[in-house]
Formats: C-alpha cells, sequence, structure tokens
C-alpha cells in the first residue's frame, strides 16, 4: 500500500561546480545550475538547468516522477542544444520548442529506482532513452540507450558519502561511448556542511569520478545555496 504525502511544496536552490560531468562524461567547465522544484503528494515535477560560467553550454532539464514507498518512475526531457543554436547551420532542429521526433534535439528518457530496505539503503536505477535525439546514424531508428546506476549513502563522522557504480548493459555508441556492457561511473562524493553563522550553513560536495570506458577521470568540487 502506497502512503500518500499530503500538501504542496516547492524548493528552490542552485549548485555552483567547478566543472560539470554527467554520467562519467564531461559536459562543460564551471557551472550553474539551479533548480525549481514542486512536490504534490508522492508526485514531484522538477526543472532542472546548467549554464557554463565562462563558456556557452546551456541545459535545461525537466523530470517528472512518482514515488512508491521505496520505488520511484520517473520521465525526464532532457536538452543541451542551448549553446547559441542560432549561431548553427542546422538551428532548426536545435531549437527547444520543435519536437519533431525525427529532427528534434530533447532527448526523453524513463526510469524506475528501488531502494532495498532502510537499513541497507542501497539504491538501483535503470534508464533508458526511448524518445527523441538517442538515435542511430546509420538508419536514424531509435537506439534505446539505457544506464544502469547503483548508489549506497553512508557516513564518516561528520561528512556525508555516496559511492555509485554507472554501466551500459549493452551498446550505446552514440550516447555513452561503448560498445557493450561496460562500466563509464564510478565515483565516491562526499558532502559536509560548513556553518557560516548561527543561522547560515553552506553544504559543500568534492566527487571523485572515474570513467573505465573512457579512460577518463574527474574531480569536482561544488557547493549549494538553498
Amino acid at each position: 500500500m502506497v502512503k500518500e504525502k499530503k500538501g504542496v511544496d516547492f524548493k528552490v536552490g542552485a549548485d555552483v561546480v567547478s566543472s560539470y560531468v554527467w554520467r562519467g562524461a564531461y559536459n562543460a567547465g564551471a557551472s550553474i545550475q539551479p533548480t525549481l522544484g514542486m512536490n504534490a503528494g508522492n508526485f514531484s515535477l522538477t526543472v532542472w538547468g546548467s549554464k557554463e560560467i565562462s563558456d556557452l553550454h546551456k541545459e535545461i532539464d525537466i523530470t517528472a516522477a512518482y514515488s512508491f514507498d521505496r520505488v520511484s518512475l520517473f520521465v525526464a526531457d532532457y536538452w543541451w542544444e542551448g549553446d547559441k543554436f542560432w549561431e548553427k547551420e542546422d538551428n532548426a532542429g536545435a531549437k527547444y520548442f520543435n519536437l519533431d521526433n525525427h529532427d528534434t534535439r530533447h532527448r526523453l528518457e524513463a526510469g524506475i529506482s528501488c531502494t532495498i530496505s532502510r537499513k541497507f539503503p542501497l539504491s538501483i536505477a535503470w534508464n533508458t532513452m526511448f524518445w527523441g535525439a538517442d538515435k542511430s546514424y546509420q538508419d536514424g531508428k531509435q537506439n534505446y540507450s539505457s544506464y544502469v546506476e547503483l548508489n549506497y549513502p553512508f557516513g564518516v563522522r561528520q561528512v556525508g558519502l555516496t559511492a555509485t557504480l554507472g554501466f551500459t548493459p549493452y551498446e550505446s555508441r552514440n550516447m555513452y561511448g561503448t560498445s557493450g556492457f561496460d562500466v563509464c561511473n564510478v565515483a565516491l562524493c562526499a558532502t559536509k556542511e560548513i556553518r557560516v553563522t548561527k543561522s547560515f550553513s553552506l553544504p559543500v560536495f568534492t566527487r571523485v569520478i572515474f570513467n573505465p570506458a573512457a579512460g577518463d577521470a574527474h574531480v569536482v568540487f561544488g557547493f549549494t545555496l538553498r
């Protein structure tokens, strides 16, 4: 039985990061990443963005999710063609409101995640892109690129830690650069609240990220404003 949460609430915040790394892959340099979210019962709607501070990368993602106790379902719309698309020769497809499945730069993804239990809070998520720009260069068919991620949160003293393992279950050359099953995201994130005044503290975090599939590695520092 699903226990329905009551009321509607909003959340506003932003992360400032030294670089933008997504699922093990470098996307942009230092960026500001604002969030506007709404929760109504077990349903949530979140708008998340990323804007590179010193260059052109701009992204807008919209995610709708519904939670059933320890299980969550979501659909997300990714759009990262905002880096001065009007200067591109093929800018018609890159425009935000172009929703033609064969020409759009939007990508729709569906996913499911489950947390084992409160005592063993390992979460497992499967994500598959099913519509939009994730298509084969050869025949134009949908790739259905998929990504699986395991997260385990824990703490040491006053530092919150999350260990992450992400992989592609099958070939995803265009999206993740993998030719089959491959690990593309091995990470450890550490978060700590830095108290600035009696009434204000600043959450700071550092992520160490390895991408074995690409032979790459990253260290990201950031802080959250909320």
